[in-house]
């Protein structure tokens, strides 16, 4: 039983940005709240995913951008030492003590230990000196704990202790021949970021026929453009069906399914990732200890009794985006405040508009992928009247002045029956401050008509957008 002093009106499972978030709100909205957290405070994103990933991935955008500018030449290659440095700092060298400092400050209660549910309302910490420290919430339970990297049952994959994520992000010795098995995000960010480092012989499998199958065909086409350009060997359609490493440390031979047979110093996973619920107690409240855990828009846990358990985040499956979990949690901890104090729930969270329909991503390669809302695809297969635009963005004149043969494109989909924008694409280089225009246009529903008064500066890239809807028709 929890004294006095363990007792909370909140309890969050789990200290990323997620989990720092719905604590913040709790607290803002006039709750205590504990926050419980085994490894790092700060997450993932912190110190091996979102932060890192770009630390490494900046000096390799600069310098092809460099490279497109007639009269500026970069003398000789990337540090890599320097840049590795430079990525430590970034992660405060794995020190999460600022971190602490900062929920304390929120204030919550920081409690360090593995967190696991022990019943409705309850939550045990197994502390690090293996003690067990019980914890009790008057009003709320939040799951925080994020994803963890998902690796194939290949026949020798796991026995050859492959880099996913993690590793990748905290390089001390970047490989010269390196295997990257997957499409996606991490696989596209790291196989450019240690090429540019020194992976000389990078070497890609992809399942499919594109890289970044998720996004307009297009994205996937430029970027695998610039894999080949710089060197990167892309080999779709492919599968390694075997993988082998007789010795720790050593080499590791990838063995695929149309017989060829690669040796290299690494081999990177990145093909997906899975919610982190491992043993953190899901079958005591009589919920199957399986992920993700079935959220309301609210971010409710649905079938669980009294409705006290919520699941933000990677966690509830809704959307594997640090931003987006950290808009998750600020509808979470502004509910459960409201809930505790007798107060009508936060109408934002019942409108569920972000999670839905305009989730915004960036894939940090060069060139950028950046998205916003639906493909075409989707929105065909989700019954909208649509019509799509596409345009270059190379045409476009802020474009020319930005880089000497600028290769981009752009698309926006258009719900014709209410003349409002359902997604937008961008490729290419440094389209990144593009992005959020295009989040607003989506999420305000801005008609095109009103769209087209808002006007763009001459000259800069953003003359993309006058571009687009004049070849609507505008």
């Amino acid at each position: 039983m929890a004294d006095g002093n363990d007792v909370f009106d909140v309890i969050v499972i789990g200290a990323g940005p997620v989990g720092e978030n719905a604590a913040k709100r709790a607290v803002r909205g006039g709750l205590t709240a504990a926050v419980v957290e085994e490894r790092l405070a700060g997450g993932e994103c912190a110190y091996y995913a979102c932060i890192p990933s770009k630390a490494l991935l900046r000096p390799m955008g600069l310098a092809a951008e460099v490279s497109r500018v007639p009269g500026l030449e970069l003398r000789g290659p990337i540090d890599a030492a320097a840049v590795l440095a430079r990525r430590d700092e970034t992660v405060s060298n794995l020190d999460d003590s600022g971190q602490v400092s900062w929920i304390e400050n929120v204030p919550a209660t920081f409690v360090r230990g593995r967190g696991r549910l022990a019943g409705p309302l309850q939550v045990e910490v197994t502390t690090p000196d293996g003690g067990v420290r019980p914890l009790r919430a008057r009003h709320a339970v939040v799951i925080a704990t994020g994803s963890d990297p998902w690796i194939p049952d290949t026949p020798g994959l796991r026995e050859a202790r492959p880099w996913t994520n993690r590793e990748a992000t905290s390089v001390q010795q970047v490989p010269k021949r390196l295997v990257v098995i997957g499409g996606g995000a991490v696989a596209c960010e790291m196989s450019q970021a240690l090429h540019s480092l020194g992976a000389q012989e990078t070497t890609v499998f992809v399942r499919g026929d594109r890289l970044l199958a998720r996004t307009e065909s297009f994205a996937g086409e430029l970027l695998a453009k610039s894999f080949q350009d710089s060197g990167i060997d892309v080999r779709f359609s492919r599968s390694c069906i075997r993988v082998e490493r007789p010795a720790p440390g050593g080499p590791v031979t990838v063995h695929t399914d149309d017989g060829s047979v690669i040796e290299a110093d690494e081999i990177l996973v990145g093909t997906g990732r899975r919610a982190a619920v491992g043993d953190i107690g899901l079958d005591t409240i009589g919920l199957p200890a399986v992920g993700p855990i079935e959220v309301d828009a609210s971010m409710r846990a649905t079938g669980v009794p009294d409705g006290w358990l919520y699941a933000v985040g990677d966690v509830n499956g809704r959307n594997l985006l640090t931003h987006m979990g950290k808009y998750q949690a600020r509808i979470c901890g502004d509910v459960i405040a409201a809930r505790a104090q007798g107060r009508p729930d936060n109408l934002r969270a019942m409108r569920d508009i972000a999670d839905d329909q305009g989730a915004p991503q960036v894939i940090f390669t060069d060139p950028q992928v950046c998205v916003v809302g639906r493909t075409e695809a989707r929105a065909r297969a989700d019954g909208f009247a649509v019509r799509a635009v596409e345009y270059d963005i190379g045409a476009v004149s802020g474009a020319y002045l930005q880089a000497d043969g600028y290769t981009g494109r752009a698309k926006m989909v258009v719900d014709e029956d209410r003349r409002v924008l359902l997604g937008v694409t961008f490729v290419g280089p440094a389209v990144v401050d593009l992005l959020h225009s295009a989040t607003v246009a989506v999420i305000g529903e801005v008609t095109l008509d009103r769209l087209w008064h808002a006007v763009p500066s001459f000259p800069t890239v953003s003359e993309i957008w006058l571009h687009l809807l004049e070849e609507y028709g505008l």
